[in-house]
């Protein structure tokens, strides 16, 4: 069995490692980190929950820290790009984690906040800078960071913003750094667009795929409900009841959905709480912490909202909505099941939904079995 001390990491990185518990790196861990560490690009296909931000963090760490370069003002060493801010926020706190030992400066910046105290960060250079694209691009406009010497490129859930329209900001963004860099691309899909983006991006990259966009979790139990459009939310209401659920996330397509339903259910005494795109980001870090904690134990999300929601012990997912985007149906029930526990997955299907359950289906290769209601 591979431990990380096999991987040829350094001290202090296998010190920071080790005092967060981990001793056997994850499969997407395993094949990424020997050829980034070589300096070879990497195209990654791994979905959220496989341990894919190690898989880049640490060498990125490694490289920075081998040469001990001070960035100069407004420059930036290593770039990091998410499509949404909590999952910026995440990739940052695992770069100060496992990069404690380093001395290397870590810096985010995402928008709906103020943006004094990111220019201050900005200014004296930073060694790692994680950012989602849009914020990024208003600090270039205004000039408050350049990307000339950027050693290291990373896109993490690139396919996702590709559907949020962020194809344009990340071509801008990558035309203004240095042709000979190291780029690690992961994404959870590979379509059409996004083989062709990868493709312009890396040079002879090494592939790795630990699951294919058709693989689920095997330790999820999934089950659809058939149900009237009008009788979802008590169907929902029914099913937060049941006995031994613990921490659900429940999806709706839309973020005026995820309210409606966070309503009704305040009304029946369900404490719960929504995190979308409309929401602050002190709203949505408050959402989460709760829900992290225990305090809350439903959250409603959007698909762009949930993508930053990294919560090992969350035991049921509820699809209200079926995804139109069969792939998304993956993403959503990969939030349970996590760190070798088991997890449920139920989706509410109403009638005008079937087509989207026959695609999910199709990409299963198997039928979701049926829950009848109570």
């Amino acid at each position: 069995m591979t431990s990380f001390s096999d991987l040829g990491l350094n001290a202090a990185l296998l010190k920071a490692v080790t005092s967060e518990g981990y001793d056997t790196p994850t499969p997407v861990q395993e094949q990424a980190i020997p050829p980034a560490l070589a300096g070879r690009d990497v195209q990654g296909i791994a979905q959220t929950g496989t341990g894919k931000t190690a898989a880049f963090a640490l060498p990125i760490l490694q490289r920075l820290s081998a040469s001990r370069t001070r960035p100069a003002p407004k420059t930036v060493r290593a770039l990091v790009i998410a499509p949404t801010r909590e999952l910026a926020s995440q990739i940052a706190e695992s770069f100060r984690t496992y990069g404690r030992h380093t001395g290397l400066s870590v810096a985010l910046v995402f928008g709906g906040v103020p943006k004094p105290r990111q220019n201050r960060q900005l200014a004296g250079g930073v060694d790692i800078l994680v950012a989602t694209p849009g914020r990024l691009i208003d600090h270039l406009g205004d000039r408050n960071v350049r990307l000339d010497a950027v050693e290291v490129l990373v896109l993490d859930e690139a396919d996702h913003m590709l559907d949020m329209g962020f194809i344009v900001p990340i071509r801008r963004i990558a035309a203004l750094l240095p042709a000979q860099r190291q780029t690690l691309l992961f994404t959870a899909t590979m379509p059409a667009e996004m083989a062709a983006l990868a493709k312009g991006l890396l040079r002879d990259p090494v592939l790795v795929a630990v699951v294919s966009g058709a693989t689920t979790v095997e330790q999820v139990t999934q089950h659809v409900m058939f149900v009237d459009s009008a009788a979802k939310r008590a169907a929902l209401r029914g099913l937060l009841g049941s006995a031994g659920q613990g921490r659900t996330l429940v999806f709706t397509r839309t973020k005026h959905g995820a309210d409606r339903v966070v309503k009704y259910l305040d009304e029946y005494g369900v404490h719960c709480a929504a995190i979308h795109g409309n929401k602050s980001q002190g709203q949505r870090e408050r959402a989460l912490a709760d829900f992290r904690s225990g305090s809350t134990r439903v959250l409603v999300a959007t698909d762009i909202a949930a993508r930053g929601i990294d919560v090992d012990d969350v035991t049921h997912v509820i699809n209200f909505d079926l995804p139109n985007i069969p792939e998304s149906y993956v993403h959503r029930i990969g939030r349970t099941a996590r760190a070798g526990h088991s997890g449920v997955a139920i989706s509410l299907c109403g009638p005008e939904e079937r087509p989207f359950l026959r695609d999910i289906e199709k990409l299963l290769h198997a039928k979701v079995p049926v829950l009848r209601a109570a």
